[in-house]
């Protein structure tokens, strides 16, 4: 764990995580989140019983709040795990973006009339999804360099015609032309031109 974030209605915890780690790990870590809440919201109940309406209504608001798909929310991050059995990473990631811009949309609309919090929060909201959109070309790099650098033992193989087309936890043959080049060698030769 890099660092841990403590707010007054709960924190994020950021650690380093490959990209292609397996998507079962970044679902036992996203739901660690939850988690934490949930026994800090029983540990709350134990210790001040008497505001236990209050406490109730902080933590699912917080839980329901946290699931949206919106990224980086966990419910975000939670559609691009799910996205990425189905898509190339790539596409599985501008996907999720797409997706968190109409549930931000809903999000307004099923506010309406806006408070004042609602509209911090939604800009907010729309900052950090925008911000996630403009590092796209970035997190596919480091997720292909990632590839690169490591000796990933994937069980499942995939024919693509290039490397916009990679499948997390998955190698893949290349098919250029008529040729088929495996994946090791086409990133060999991609970062070694460089």
């Amino acid at each position: 764990m890099d660092k841990i974030y403590l707010y007054p209605l709960g924190g994020i915890s950021k650690f380093f995580l490959p990209l292609n780690s397996s998507g079962v790990i970044e679902l036992i870590i996203l739901l660690a989140g939850p988690l934490a809440q949930t026994l800090a919201k029983a540990l709350l109940l134990i210790i001040i019983p008497e505001y236990q309406e209050l406490i109730l209504m902080y933590h699912y608001g917080i839980l329901v709040f946290n699931l949206l798909p919106i990224y980086p929310l966990d419910g975000g991050k939670l559609v691009h795990i799910i996205l990425t059995k189905f898509m190339p990473y790539k596409s599985s990631y501008k996907t999720s973006i797409i997706i968190s811009y109409i549930f931000i949309i809903i999000y307004l609309f099923l506010s309406y009339p806006l408070k004042l919090n609602t509209l911090i929060i939604t800009v907010f909201l729309i900052l950090k999804v925008y911000k996630e959109q403009e590092q796209t070309n970035y997190i596919y790099e480091k997720f292909i360099l990632e590839r690169y650098l490591n000796n990933y033992k994937f069980k499942n193989s995939k024919l693509v015609n290039n490397s916009n087309m990679f499948y997390k936890n998955n190698r893949h043959i290349i098919k250029q032309n008529n040729t088929y080049i495996l994946e090791k060698d086409y990133l060999l030769k991609k970062y070694e031109k460089n």
